[in-house]
């Protein structure tokens, strides 16, 4: 699966034996690193999993609302 610089991209694991692999085209900066909150109520995505057995990271609680977030993603088509 390819996802474009700038895209915004998470994954949930429906099974206990999962490995998850991914390469990133730069280095990592946290200072260009941008996000949003897993659960924001505007996107309504079923995670598949009840919000209340979800393991998520400290740093991914943190993240702001989709329409509070830095969008980065400039299409030049």
């Amino acid at each position: 699966m390819l996802i474009p610089k700038g895209f915004a991209h998470g994954f949930s694991v429906l099974t206990e034996n999962v490995e998850v692999l991914y390469k990133c085209d730069n280095y990592y900066n946290k200072e260009s690193e941008g996000s949003i909150i897993w659960n924001d109520p505007d996107l309504a995505i079923d995670w598949k999993i009840p919000a209340d057995k979800a393991i998520i990271s400290e740093k991914d609680t943190k993240h702001p609302l989709f329409r509070d977030a830095k969008h980065n993603f400039h299409f030049r088509g």
